[in-house]
């Protein structure tokens, strides 16, 4: 690690450039490609629903063997939290590093166990158990991922472009959305029905596997987060543990600037095709080329937002993002009609305002938890938003439409966009803060460095 310093100009405290270039580029690739192939393994099992279905429940019955696979996929939703505790504590407790890689080899194990376990035709209903015990395993992984990477990749950062550096992750995430998608595209129109039924479905969960291999190697040889390891170096405090006021106090503030988000995301992304098919008659062909595209836009807008953060700071990018959401929830559901062109211009829009976000998001996270307990309160809390918000709104947003009364889900998404307004108010600025003061009465506002000096 590089010995030279900076002074905080507000504080005239040191501040340690910790990582070198080289150290936090292979940091960022480590967090890319590891984040990438992990929201790849999560999002191929609903892409291949209707397979695993067929294939791991009685497929006497379609309808209920379809909705016993998106019950698995829930309970991957439901175990994320649970992993956000279990490996959020490990990575504060043990180090970042290692816990990315354990993360890494469950996830991998998992989509690999899914590719070779025999179906519900071969030993009946422990096939139905077994896929269950899968799913629980990756979503405890997932859930862990989020924290810990969160986390890793924010203390790596350099201070004064934290936004910029970190937006990355959610870049990584949307390619992993993407590939998933298109990996779906390509094995359905190379591969007749029958073989796509017997084994073609497999073939994404064995690249999955494949390709976690060399996220587990490249991992393995990164540098532990440097401000895991200054806090490690420093005179134990009593007490130690957060008090409950300030676990409140986390859990409220990350709450409320995430529980829009994540409505957002899974609303105008991850379900906009399928509720545009089912509800709008939309061709699927159209109805995915014009989603994929939509995509590009939150690729392209994200880095530049996360760079607009460490311009600006994070509060002005949460409160653009609150108003938005507020003032565009209703015309975005009445744009969507039958030709992809207005899914595309919903989509689009929808993402390009949750870009204004998610491009700080795991900064802000990050933000707001001293550095003891960090990946333990990302985790878990991200994950309880994403299982409560994100993994509802579907389901809301079909219900709703289903008895006539789809505008009470625009008003809903309205109303989480004023949280994140009450988010916005609380909030202190963060930006340019040193991730080794928070939580320890440093000054919680913008920090100036000045040109590097050697010690």
């Amino acid at each position: 690690m590089s010995d030279v310093q900076s002074v905080s100009l507000e504080t005239g405290r040191p501040e340690r450039i910790r990582f070198t270039k080289d150290q936090r580029f292979q940091a960022l690739r480590a967090s890319i490609f590891g984040n990438l192939l992990e929201w790849y393994d999560w999002t191929i099992y609903a892409v291949f629903t209707p397979y695993i279905a067929a294939r791991y429940f009685d497929a006497a019955d379609p309808t209920s063997a379809t909705l016993s696979a998106l019950a698995v996929f829930a309970v991957g939703f439901l175990a994320r939290p649970l992993g956000g505790v279990i490996f959020g504590r490990m990575g504060d407790k043990l180090g970042r590093k290692m816990v990315m890689v354990i993360t890494m080899i469950l996830m991998a194990i998992g989509s690999l166990l899914i590719a070779v376990l025999p179906g519900y035709a071969q030993i009946g209903w422990w096939a139905s158990v077994l896929l269950v015990i899968t799913r629980l395993v990756q979503g405890l992984a997932h859930g862990g991922e989020t924290g810990v990477a969160y986390t890793y990749i924010a203390e790596a950062a350099p201070i004064k472009s934290r936004g910029f550096f970190v937006s990355w992750i959610y870049v990584a995430v949307t390619l992993g959305v993407m590939g998933a998608t298109g990996m779906g595209a390509v094995l359905t129109s190379v591969l007749e029905e029958p073989a796509m039924n017997s084994w073609g479905w497999r073939v994404p969960f064995i690249v999955g596997a494949l390709l976690g291999i060399i996220a587990i190697y490249i991992r393995r040889s990164i540098d532990e987060s440097p401000v895991y390891e200054e806090e490690k170096t420093q005179p134990v405090k009593v007490p130690t543990p957060l008090s409950r006021r300030e676990i409140t106090k986390i859990v409220f503030r990350i709450v409320l600037l995430s529980c829009s988000t994540n409505v957002a995301y899974y609303t105008w992304s991850t379900f906009a095709p399928s509720y545009a098919i089912a509800q709008h008659g939309m061709d699927s062909q159209g109805a995915y080329i014009a989603s994929t595209l939509a995509q590009v836009v939150a690729l392209v807008a994200l880095p530049l937002f996360g760079l607009l953060s460490d311009k600006i700071g994070r509060r002005p990018i949460v409160m653009i993002a609150g108003v938005s959401i507020m003032v565009m929830a209703f015309p975005l559901s009445w744009i969507l009609g039958t030709e992809p062109w207005t899914l595309f211009l919903m989509q689009g829009l929808g993402l390009l305002i949750w870009a204004s976000v998610s491009s700080i998001y795991p900064t802000l996270m990050a933000e707001q938890v001293p550095t003891r307990a960090r990946a333990t309160g990302v985790g878990f809390v991200t994950s309880l938003s994403v299982a409560i918000f994100g993994g509802t709104a579907p389901y809301l947003n079909t219900w709703l439409a289903s008895i006539g009364m789809s505008w009470v889900f625009s008003a809903y998404i309205v109303g989480l966009g004023a949280l994140a307004l009450v988010g916005w108010l609380i909030m202190d600025e963060t930006a340019g803060v040193d991730l080794a003061e928070i939580g320890e009465g440093a000054p919680r506002r913008r920090m100036v460095q000045s040109t590097p000096i050697e010690n």
